[in-house]
């Protein structure tokens, strides 16, 4: 439609300009009767209509060029009104193509995942701070199919709002953008306090900001869940281990932390608010649950986030060379992210208070690792080794018999197969990121663009 009326537009341009051509050509032949016998008469017969052509107005004439330059005229004039009633129609019907399309998508219901239905006494109400990061929008999926009433509050520092826009408009679901450092004020039964920066080069970049989030952040929960007697989970770190010198982690272990180094803002910030935890649990008697999270992955990762899973992928996808850090012999577990939300599930839904590992007890080096990823990905790229990072932990991996004993919970998804919906996930966001590049580039490049720039 907006194609016709950019045609209509053109004829109108059109027909205007040849309008303006045969006044010219008027003007022409009216000069060039000067001179001719009988040319004074003629100026002077024209005179008049030259001056009633100005008001839209042509006297009566036996002159034959006259009388058709008269009727060329009128009907350019006819055919001008005609576009101009047929423009205006043509801009209500596209006002009222537009209400009704807007009408049909406030009407039409928006498909969600399919919900389980659950009553006033069964349905809780569970705030979910962070909620719109990697780990905590697939908690917001579990929580909202198994039928409660989920809130996210994310300032959307490392979290996007595309990964729980699958529940925006949902009666269950409510977003909020909101800074957890600031206080928040809501009813709620429950409280997942996932908000903060995890991965290195996002917590480094504002090591302050991580700090606050971390303990003014905790505080806000942990005094929000006193105000309203709500069970409050904390989501704390392996990082709290720092460089341990036990292996495997225990709960027990006191851990080795660097309180100055280049990380100490993460893993400090994890120390401090398990202790808040435990302050307001003994002084305020508030419910805390304490999952100290090892290594995950799976879709949804921020694909820039210098952890080593996506790194490795993102690499390979790229056919790059694939970076080690250091002599590769350091050691990690990996766990997929649905196993590490329903341990979070179980301890929030448990009687135990102490602090639980939630990891994967498979332990493999980071040189191995990059050859599965180089081996699933397929591609030409090289492993190579780099500078060790500092105070980066050479040895890592989670004793969980506490989980297996109080939550009756081990992870069940195996490597190789996380890995591939992993990679699945990477290569389609790297297409779409392209698409998207592509289309900036053509706008941006567009001569139309180039001309209306200064």
């Amino acid at each position: 439609m907006m194609t016709a009326t950019k045609k209509r537009l053109k004829i109108v341009a059109a027909a205007s300009f040849s309008l303006l051509l045969v006044v010219y050509l008027y003007r022409a032949i009216s000069a060039s009767t000067v001179g001719m016998p009988g040319g004074v008469g003629v100026v002077g017969r024209l005179s008049g209509p030259i001056e009633e052509e100005q008001q839209g107005q042509w006297p009566p004439t036996e002159d034959a060029i006259q009388r058709s330059l008269q009727n060329a005229y009128d009907a350019h004039n006819s055919l001008i009104k005609e576009q101009r009633a047929e423009l205006q129609r043509t801009k209500e019907q596209l006002a009222q193509l537009e209400e009704q399309i807007r009408s049909l998508q406030t009407s039409t219901p928006r498909k969600y995942p399919k919900v389980k239905y659950l009553n006033y006494k069964n349905r809780k109400r569970i705030l979910i701070t962070g909620g719109a990061g990697f780990v905590g929008s697939h908690l917001v999926d579990d929580l909202m199919i198994q039928g409660h009433e989920v809130i996210v509050v994310d300032n959307f520092f490392t979290g996007r709002k595309r990964n729980v826009a699958h529940w925006l408009g949902h009666e269950n679901f409510e977003l909020i953008h909101h800074d957890i450092v600031n206080p928040l004020f809501i009813e709620i039964d429950e409280i997942y306090h996932l908000a903060s920066p995890a991965s290195p080069p996002h917590y480094m970049y504002n090591p302050v900001k991580t700090i606050k989030t971390n303990t003014m952040g905790t505080i806000n929960v942990l005094g929000l869940a006193k105000r309203v007697m709500a069970k409050v989970l904390i989501a704390s770190t392996s990082e709290v281990y720092g460089d341990p010198t036990v292996h495997p982690q225990p709960e027990t272990y006191w851990g080795h932390v660097n309180p100055i180094g280049p990380r100490a803002c993460y893993d400090e910030g994890k120390r401090v608010s398990e202790t808040l935890s435990y302050a307001y649990a003994k002084q305020e008697k508030v419910q805390v649950r304490v999952a100290r999270i090892f290594n995950t992955y799976g879709p949804r990762m921020h694909m820039n986030d210098g952890r080593v899973v996506s790194n490795f992928i993102l690499q390979a996808l790229r056919n790059e060379t694939i970076t080690v850090y250091g002599n590769g012999r350091q050691t990690r577990s990996f766990q997929y992210v649905s196993d590490l939300v329903d341990g979070m599930i179980a301890l929030m839904a448990s009687n135990y208070t102490q602090p639980v590992n939630l990891g994967n007890p498979v332990e493999q080096s980071i040189e191995e690792f990059a050859q599965i990823i180089k081996q699933l990905v397929g591609g030409p790229s090289p492993i190579k080794q780099t500078k060790a990072v500092e105070d980066d932990p050479q040895r890592r991996k989670p004793d969980i018999t506490r989980a297996r004993h109080y939550l009756k919970w081990e992870p069940k998804v195996p490597l190789e197969r996380g890995l591939r919906q992993t990679i699945s996930y990477f290569r389609n966001e790297l297409a779409r990121s392209d698409r998207f590049q592509e289309s900036s580039n053509k706008y941006f490049d567009s001569p139309d663009l180039q001309r209306s720039r200064p």
